[in-house]
């Protein structure tokens, strides 16, 4: 899709309207399974096992740890969208932080996408290019790699830092079922019990 923007609309139209497509897409996958799909997604925790650091790291800094997961291929990216739907991120930050970090991963194949376009142009003799054209081209593109490359490592590694922060504080999961739900409160329909302990016969005499 971020190829195809890029080769139909060009780097900016084709960068923008790939950026609020992804994010429309990421945010709808989101409240689905914030909503009916629930339990769907809660069955599938199990498959990921991984996610339960990733659970409990978002409940201490959830814009940093979505943004960082959106950086780095750490889980699926579709999957992803449903999982960080039971955890307690606020719909907001989710949108913005994945907004934000799907730009690098964006910007690299629309701009590729516009590679692909220019020189399908050349192959079909649509159009020439001087051989500054071609460094510029070629120039830009090792750049976008590079910096693509860059800037996952250093997300990658601010993500293992934050998750190992997290490792000494598995008691704060509220239920094997789901490990990222905050403990429900009280429930103010059931009676209050209050278990009194019998007195010692000392005590009483």
């Amino acid at each position: 899709m971020h190829l195809g923007g890029g080769y139909l609309f060009g780097l900016p139209v084709g960068f923008v309207a790939d950026s609020i497509g992804a994010t429309i897409g990421a945010a709808s996958a989101f409240l689905l399974g914030r909503t009916i799909g629930r339990s769907f997604v809660t069955s599938k925790l199990k498959d990921y096992p991984q996610f339960q650091a990733v659970a409990i790291a978002i409940r201490r800094s959830g814009f940093k740890i979505v943004l960082l997961l959106r950086l780095v291929p750490l889980l699926p990216f579709n999957m992803l969208n449903y999982l960080l739907s039971v955890t307690p991120v606020p719909f907001g930050e989710y949108v913005l932080a994945s907004w934000l970090g799907m730009m690098p991963i964006t910007f690299a194949l629309v701009y590729a996408g516009t590679t692909l376009k220019d020189l399908s142009d050349v192959t079909h003799g649509w159009h020439e290019f001087s051989k500054t054209r071609w460094a510029l081209i070629v120039t830009g593109f090792a750049t976008s790699v590079v910096l693509l490359v860059c800037v996952t490592r250093v997300a990658k590694s601010a993500l293992e830092k934050a998750l190992a922060e997290n490792e000494d504080i598995d008691s704060i999961i509220a239920s094997p079922e789901l490990p990222i739900v905050a403990n429900p409160g009280a429930d103010l329909q059931q009676p209050l019990m209050i278990k009194i302990d019998r007195p010692e016969d000392d005590h009483e005499k």
